[in-house]
């Protein structure tokens, strides 16, 4: 059966403790004081029978034992019922003097007459009559009433000549008892009343600062942490007021340091170049940051509580290594929006917690798709550099090995052989050369070198550079530069190594054409110069990676003409150093335009 709520108060069992203590101290207090009042009452009850009966003895004595007439012991015995009438009478006792062999002689209750002359049998009467003196009984009689019961023998001359019956109502002592009993049982009930109305105010005075605190405590529960509780005492309640107001003091410090703490993880996640992902024990995903959801093209709110593995889209065996927690380490291939693919590794690593085990994971994705193309452009570059280096020293070696065989005195082929080993000597040169200067630039170790130019001199130097070999191929060169330009800063040794670049390309593949020099500003106020040709022009196929080093459209037309497949990546590498921009057009058959930007500041100028 559930208490009522107020029983389950600390308050009502405080007042229930109190009253039973007081309950039990009363009962035990009563039950000494009741027993011991009950004892004295009757001690003194029956000391006062024996007393009575002792001196009533004594002078009994004097009218039994003594001899003479029967008209004296008449006499006597009328003398003795005048004592026992008169003097040793009491309310509510019976006062019987018996003669020697225990028959009645005389007896104080008028209703007991016919008593007179018939024996008394009582086992105190015996006892007093063989000489026993301390007789005494409880007796019940026919009216239900309690006696006190008193026998003394009566002794004249060492000879026991009668006794003495005392047999005395107790109904006035228990009367007094029960007056007292009440007495005491209505100072309990006062003592318990009081002591209640003492208990709930005590049991207020403690029960109401823990009921402020409850109060103040669930406060804080719910997030109001500025709570102060009132300290009222040095006591163990104001220790306790004290003790909460310190531990909410640093609750606010501890909950202030762990949002900071919290802000920072967010930002810091937020801000990561490598995505992160967090899941609980059964792999199911409860944090994804930005850079995670930029790396797999979804949104991270929407893939919150579904399964990492579907969402990684694992292997079969990383499943079950997962499953297994050994945490695997994953290659994936992620497709982009455009139709291509990104590489992204996944290291995964376990979170544990004493006594638990793994509760969570930590996935850390990192996009490789930049470094694994860096790897393979590394391995393609080392690949065509010894390529490259191998064919001319090939050749070399043959001819060299050829010239000892003997050609060295034809007169014929020896020249012809010296100078084609010339030729592969000068080519290995130019390849080296143009590593070189990748390599300075690849590691900013070419400073650039700004200096004031004249944009129309520069490009009619370039084209005069030129002039006799277009002649000989029959293609015409024009320089066009638009009003307003003329004085520029740029570094104007490697903007001429750029135009070097282009022309000559241009002019390798334009045979009978038209080769156009033009600079201009764009709309955004940069300097842009074109090299525009009317060649053979390039395949689509081939125009994302033009400007890749050692790449060549066509391979063997591009090595016998002298190039290293380095010239348009040393052109892109200065371009970029200047802050600029280079791009190709082409069209096959039709011919090629590349051109190069440079965020240049101009220095006046004037139309040519």
């Amino acid at each position: 059966m559930k208490l009522p709520a107020f029983f389950r108060t600390i308050q009502a069992k405080l007042i229930i403790i109190y009253v039973l203590l007081i309950l039990i101290a009363m009962q035990l207090i009563g039950v000494y004081f009741v027993s011991a009042m009950k004892n004295s009452l009757t001690s003194n009850f029956t000391q006062e029978l024996k007393a009575r009966a002792e001196l009533l003895s004594v002078l009994a004595a004097q009218n039994l034992g003594a001899a003479g007439t029967a008209e004296s012991r008449e006499d006597k015995l009328d003398n003795l019922g005048v004592l026992v009438d008169n003097l040793f009478n009491q309310t509510g006792a019976e006062i019987q003097v018996l003669d020697p062999s225990g028959k009645v002689l005389k007896t104080s209750k008028w209703s007991h007459a016919d008593y007179v002359g018939r024996k008394n049998t009582q086992t105190v009467v015996s006892m007093a009559l063989q000489g026993i003196e301390d007789n005494e009984e409880y007796i019940i009689d026919d009216d239900n009433v309690r006696k006190k019961v008193v026998a003394r023998p009566v002794v004249n001359d060492g000879k026991i000549v009668g006794a003495i019956y005392i047999a005395a109502s107790m109904s006035e002592l228990y009367a007094t008892m029960d007056r007292i009993n009440s007495i005491f049982i209505s100072g309990i009930l006062l003592a318990l009343g009081l002591t209640a109305i003492l208990g709930v105010i005590l049991a207020h005075t403690i029960t109401s600062p823990i009921k402020e605190l409850t109060r103040r405590a669930t406060a804080v529960a719910e997030g109001q942490l500025y709570q102060k509780v009132p300290v009222l005492g040095n006591d163990e309640i104001g220790q306790l007021s004290k003790a909460f107001n310190y531990m909410t003091s640093r609750l606010r410090d501890a909950l202030a340091q762990n949002e900071e703490e919290k802000e920072k993880l967010a930002s810091i996640l937020t801000n990561m170049s490598d995505g992160v992902i967090a899941t609980d024990e059964v792999g199911t995903v409860i944090l994804m940051n930005r850079r995670a959801s930029a790396m797999l093209f979804t949104e991270g709110e929407d893939r919150l509580g579904t399964s990492i593995q579907s969402l990684l889209s694992l292997s079969q065996d990383g499943r079950m290594a997962f499953a297994q927690g050994s945490m695997p380490t994953e290659l994936l291939e992620i497709a982009t929006p455009e139709g291509g693919a990104s590489l992204v590794r996944v290291t995964f690593t376990p979170i544990h917690r004493r006594e638990f085990g793994i509760i969570g994971t930590i996935a850390v994705l990192q996009d490789v798709t930049e470094q694994e193309k860096l790897e393979a452009s590394r391995r393609e570059f080392v690949a065509n550099v010894s390529h490259e280096l191998r064919t001319p020293l090939t050749t070399i070696k043959s001819y060299t090995e050829a010239l000892e065989d003997g050609a060295l005195q034809d007169q014929e082929l020896a020249p012809r052989f010296v100078g084609v080993i010339q030729n592969e000597t000068e080519r290995m040169i130019r390849l080296v050369t143009d590593l070189l200067h990748l390599s300075r630039l690849d590691s900013k170790e070419s400073p650039l070198r700004m200096q004031q130019t004249d944009i129309n001199e520069m490009l009619d130097e370039v084209a005069d550079r030129f002039s006799f070999q277009m002649q000989e191929k029959g293609i015409e060169v024009r320089v066009q530069v638009e009003d307003g330009i003329h004085q520029v800063w740029f570094d104007r040794d490697q903007i001429d190594q750029v135009l070097d670049n282009l022309i000559s390309n241009a002019m390798k593949y334009t045979s009978g054409g038209s080769i156009t020099i033009r600079a201009y500003l764009t709309d955004d106020g940069i300097l842009a110069i074109s090299v525009e040709d009317t060649g053979i022009g390039i395949p689509k196929k081939d125009l994302d990676r033009i400007f890749e080093r050692f790449y060549r459209v066509d391979k063997a037309r591009s090595r016998n003409m002298g190039g290293t497949g380095l010239g348009l990546s040393i052109a892109r590498e200065i371009v970029k150093a200047h802050g600029g921009t280079i791009s190709l057009e082409s069209e096959l058959g039709t011919g090629t335009k590349v051109t190069f930007t440079l965020p240049v500041e101009m220095k006046g100028g004037h139309e040519r």
